[in-house]
Formats: C-alpha cells, structure tokens, sequence
C-alpha cells in the first residue's frame, strides 16, 4: 500500500496508473485508494489517458468488489461511447460480479449478436454456466464454441474437464487428443491421456496408458507422477492374463520407474530421513508379481 499518496499530485496518480498499465501490474487496492482520494474529480484533466484509467479503475473496483465505483465509471463510458462492445463487456461483468447470470448472458448474447467472431463474450458465456453448475449446457456451448475456434487449446482443456466430470472418458479423450495434435510435446497432456486411458479400465487401454506416461517421462524425466503412472500400468499388465513375455517386460519396466521415481523423491523431498515414508509408499503400491494362470 502507498503511505505517502497524500502528497502526489494530480498528474503523479497520472503517471504512476501508467506505470503499473504498461508493467501489467493490477495493484486494485492502491489504485482504488488513488482513484478516491486524488484522480476522481480531475480525471478530465488527463486527457487522452481518462478513458484507459476509467478502465483501470474498473477493474480496480471489480477486484475489490467496490461495485459502486465500477457502476460510475461504466456510466461514464456509456455516455461517450454508447453501444460499444467494449463497454457492454464491462456491463456484463458488472453483472456477473452481482451474481445477476441472466442479465449478464442476455448482455453476451448481445455482443456475440454484433460480431460472431468475438470469442471472449463465448467464453464468459460458458464460464457462468459453469459457476452455475450447469455443466449439460456448458458442454453444448463450449461445443459450439470449438466449431468456429478449433485452435483453443484451453477451451479443448476445459471440455474435457468438463467430459471427465461426467464420467464421459471417451469424448474426454477425444478433447485431450485434439490437444496433443496442437502441442505434441506437452508432458502434462501426454500424461492427462495416459491418465484417461487407465481409468478407463481393460487392459488394451493400460498398455496405451503406459506408453503415454512413458512418452510423458521422455519429455519430462522429472515427472514423478508419469512414472509412478508406468509403475501401476506395469503392475496391472504383470498381473494380467496376457502372454508370459509381456509380464515380464512390464515386471522390468516397472520396477525401473518404481526405483527411478524413489531416487527422485529422495533427491528432492525436504523432508529428512524420510526413507520410511518412501518405503511406505511402496508398500501401499504393493509389489509386482507375475501370476501364474
């Protein structure tokens, strides 16, 4: 918090809102406390800049929940600039903020009307419902939304999230696929496939599951969470009824990631002497066994 702002002057508020805008810094609280103790009443004397501060100053005030400040200053773009997309955002997110999701939607679909290639009304659409817990009709707009922006890897993210909430692992796989095709040498999104693939169960999908945890591990040796993933699918293929070659294979392998994923839980741990907790670890696991059939 500012404790001289006191003595700045007009033209000092002026300069620092610029400084924190062109340094992408929020600073809600401190730019509040500006706005209402010097810049409020001689905000027309900054010119070019009133309408970046007025915006500022509104973002200050949602962050701060000081909606009565937000209210004002959107009135004041409302006069000079009525029927601008830009304000009605603002409008829309007022009303977000009040919990009002109805009058904000309508607000949206507005925008949306005015220019269809507006893609973040869309996602502000689909992020009330999910605030609301309709999940049934953030899919099907999330789902709309991929046909004109099929490049969104977040919104691909957020609908398999979504599927994955449903228990609907097939079409969650599909999304997080679609991603891989956008970043193939994501660690984490080879690793969220794996992770798919062995909650689905079968053991067709455990071995797919193993080689994307491995894929996960090859572009990340330090994915902990990759090699234990290695570590469970070998222990289910060892114990499945596949062909005696195949068990030991995943024996092996998954002794290696079970050993690799202990030397770095070791290594990095800021626990000391924590060589209990890790063989504790591995007796929840359990070991691996080749069953006889």
């Amino acid at each position: 918090m500012l404790s001289n702002f006191e003595d700045m002057s007009w033209s000092d508020v002026r300069d620092q809102f610029r400084k924190w805008r062109e340094n992408n810094e929020r600073k809600s609280d401190e730019v509040i406390l500006l706005w209402e103790g010097i810049l409020e009443d001689r905000v027309q004397k900054t010119g070019n800049e009133r309408h970046l501060i007025l915006e500022q100053v509104i973002m200050a005030a949602f962050d701060t929940s000081r909606f009565d400040i937000a209210t004002k200053c959107i009135k004041e773009l409302s006069v000079e600039f009525p029927g601008s997309m830009r304000v009605m955002k603002f409008k829309a997110m007022r009303l977000e903020a009040l919990e009002r999701f109805d009058e904000a939607a309508d607000v949206l679909d507005a925008i949306i009307a005015k220019d269809e290639t507006c893609a973040a009304p869309r996602k502000r659409k689909i992020a009330i419902l999910k605030a609301r817990g309709k999940r049934g009709e953030a899919i099907k707009e999330l789902t709309e939304y991929l046909k004109k922006f099929m490049s969104d890897q977040e919104a691909w993210h957020d609908l398999s999230s979504l599927y994955l909430a449903e228990a609907d692992y097939g079409k969650a796989l599909f999304c997080m696929e679609e991603m891989l095709l956008h970043n193939p040498h994501s660690h984490l999104i080879n690793q969220r496939i794996a992770e798919i693939r062995y909650t689905m169960g079968g053991i067709e999908n455990i071995e797919t599951a193993r080689v994307y945890y491995s894929q996960a591990v090859k572009l990340n040796p330090n994915n902990l969470r990759a090699l234990y993933g290695i570590y469970l699918c070998c222990n289910a293929i060892s114990n499945s009824r596949v062909l005696g070659s195949k068990r030991k294979e995943a024996q092996k392998i998954g002794q290696w990631a079970l050993e690799k994923a202990t030397a770095r839980t070791e290594e990095h741990s800021t626990i000391k002497k924590n060589a209990k907790l890790i063989a504790a670890l591995d007796t929840a696991l359990g070991n691996l066994e080749i069953k006889s059939n």
